[in-house]
């Protein structure tokens, strides 16, 4: 079996844990400190890996270039519950919920650090 984890990289990565459990519903799954000394974890949301561990000098976060530089999309059981729980934990909506050709009903949320979240609920 494959599996792709996505690894984002935080300024306060403290921050993105209790940031990315609160709005999203991720749960941790492990907790270490890294190579390089900075936190490193690992987070699921239904399963599905997400890793991310404390900018340094090699990698940064998307806010501290300005600039988007990658999206994360994951599917979901109710895409609606998921945007409004992540706008009460004070994330950002770029684009909300929009009925795609497809058929999914996606919503595009940006995360404290700049990192964007691409959430979807596919038709029954």
């Amino acid at each position: 079996m494959t599996q792709i984890a996505p690894y984002l990289f935080y300024e306060d990565a403290e921050a993105a844990v209790e940031f990315l459990t609160n709005a999203f519903g991720f749960e941790e799954q492990l907790r270490a400190i890294g190579g390089a000394g900075g936190l490193h974890v690992e987070l699921r949301l239904d399963g599905a890996p997400v890793m991310l561990g404390q900018a340094t000098w090699e990698y940064a976060n998307p806010r501290s270039s300005d600039n988007a530089t990658a999206m994360v999309h994951a599917y979901v059981d109710d895409v609606e519950a998921l945007r409004e729980r992540a706008r009460s934990a004070g994330a950002e909506i770029v684009n909300e919920l929009v009925e795609q050709p497809n058929g999914d009903r996606r919503c595009d949320i940006r995360d404290p650090e700049g990192h964007m979240w691409s959430f979807a609920q596919a038709p029954d």
